[in-house]
């Protein structure tokens, strides 16, 4: 089987949140083809490996496969929280796009469920 590898962004989007030094990171599959890879891949280790500079101290991973999305939940990423933070980015609003630069391997026969400017 051939694989090609993109940028999760191709096969999911996403949405963050936050709450004191905790953020949380929706990922929400573009097709419900491409869940049960993103699944797979995306597992708490590749996430928190994903965010090792920021040295996540705990990272959960909740599957809500009904909606074809998963919820990460990052301890420790966000600089202390809004109040403590110097950071330009305190709610930790750019870390869902830091989490859809990763890397993933998808299958070449569901290739044509990928979105962006070079789907087929």
């Amino acid at each position: 089987m051939s694989f090609v590898t993109v940028a999760l962004y191709r096969a999911a989007h996403g949405r963050t949140g936050d709450k004191g030094d905790r953020s949380n990171i929706s990922v929400i599959a573009w097709h419900a083809d491409l869940f049960e890879l993103l699944v797979e891949q995306l597992t708490p280790e590749a996430v928190a490996a994903q965010f090792r500079h920021r040295a996540p101290s705990r990272v959960q991973r909740f599957v809500l496969p009904r909606l074809q999305a998963m919820n990460f939940v990052l301890d420790g990423v966000l600089d202390g929280g809004v109040n403590d933070a110097l950071n330009l980015d305190t709610h930790g609003k750019s870390l869902s796009f830091l989490l859809l630069d990763m890397p993933i391997r998808v299958p070449a026969a569901l290739a044509h469920r990928l979105v962006g400017p070079d789907a087929p």
